[in-house]
């Protein structure tokens, strides 16, 4: 096949043959089918495919001519998947940038830093891409988590717990505490492009706390209460939950000293025919699946109604756990977040 000399043509025409071909592949035809009808080489058409699935349109966009600044300094494919270890397994902050996020600005400096190469966004935007990545929203985790013991819950620990559990009957729990603030809001508003909506509000604030634990058969167990969170409440809250499931409890939470104080551990041995606790590794909130409904509560309970006073946003949540409670399926659902789906 005798091929064009693409020497011989403009910069804009040679950038519309690169876009001719590309989205030539893009609908459906083989590169050497491209190739051939174009007139040009089925390398050329495979180099054009590589370089917009890598720079995007800019890569197929006309150039000035002569040599580009730094030309020839690309990434090569073992430079590639350090890189791509570096984003999954680290923190920028642990290389020495000064990001809280896998930005494309944390990326190309990243590689400057390591490699001396210096890529613009667009470029490193298609090489991640490539690489498979996409822009996401981060779960936080704190940095005293230790990663050894997750895999050890995971791995170990509780599967031994629903292993004993069947054995035993009993059924698993997962349990949790938070506060709620009258002036908590989720959400966006409507409002004149440019304008951010303001939410007109009182410095008489007000709240009210709530414990709650889930299972992954859709049963939810909760109590709303105004006082801290210590020993009595949770001691209440044990009894109530013990009642409502009828047969030994196993319920997990995380290390709260509530939770791990003498007087509940005396409890827990009075009462050990009827309920065992067990602890979530420190730092896993993430590793809960009642912390879904904890979201669920905050967004649709009360982020998006502005309580009066304390008794209506009593009355709101508690009305909303209720017909959560009468909706199985709902709960069930909270555990198929990503996280929690070692649980369901």
């Amino acid at each position: 096949m005798e091929t064009k000399d693409a020497r011989s043509l403009s910069q804009e025409a040679k950038a519309a043959l690169r876009q001719r071909a590309v989205a030539a592949v893009q609908g459906g035809m083989k590169q050497k089918d491209v190739a051939r009808a174009l007139s040009v080489s089925a390398y050329a058409v495979n180099m054009w495919v590589k370089t917009f699935r890598l720079q995007g349109e800019e890569g197929l966009a006309a150039r000035k001519k002569g040599p580009a600044k730094g030309f020839g300094k690309k990434l090569t494919e073992a430079q590639e998947r350090q890189v791509t270890r570096w984003v999954i397994g680290k923190h920028p902050e642990q290389l020495r940038l000064p990001f809280a996020l896998w930005t494309r600005d944390a990326v190309r400096d990243l590689v400057e830093q390591e490699f001396g190469i210096r890529l613009g966004l667009s470029t490193v935007g298609g090489y991640l891409k490539a690489w498979g990545f996409t822009p996401q929203k981060p779960v936080r985790r704190a940095f005293e988590q230790s990663s050894a013991a997750v895999q050890k819950w995971l791995q170990e620990t509780y599967p031994a717990i629903q292993k004993r559990a069947k054995a035993e009957g009993a059924v698993i729990y997962w349990g949790d505490e938070m506060g709620l603030r009258s002036d908590h809001q989720a959400g966006r508003s409507w409002g004149v492009r440019g304008r951010t909506p303001v939410i007109p509000g009182t410095g008489q604030r007000f709240s009210t706390n709530m414990i709650s634990a889930v299972t992954n058969r859709g049963h939810l167990c909760f109590m709303v209460f105004r006082e801290n969170f210590q020993v009595k409440v949770f001691t209440e809250f044990l009894r109530r939950l013990i009642k409502q499931a009828k047969r030994k409890v196993f319920l997990i939470v995380d290390g709260h000293p509530v939770h791990r104080a003498k007087l509940i551990q005396t409890w827990r041995t009075r009462h050990l025919g009827q309920l065992e606790l067990f602890q979530l590794p420190s730092y896993s909130p993430e590793l809960n699946p009642d912390e879904m409904l904890n979201n669920d509560v905050k967004t649709n309970a009360l982020g998006r109604r502005r309580p009066r006073n304390e008794a209506e946003m009593v009355a709101d949540l508690r009305g909303y756990l209720r017909s959560t409670q009468r909706r199985p399926d709902i709960v069930r659902a909270y555990f198929q977040e990503q996280h929690v789906r070692y649980a369901a």
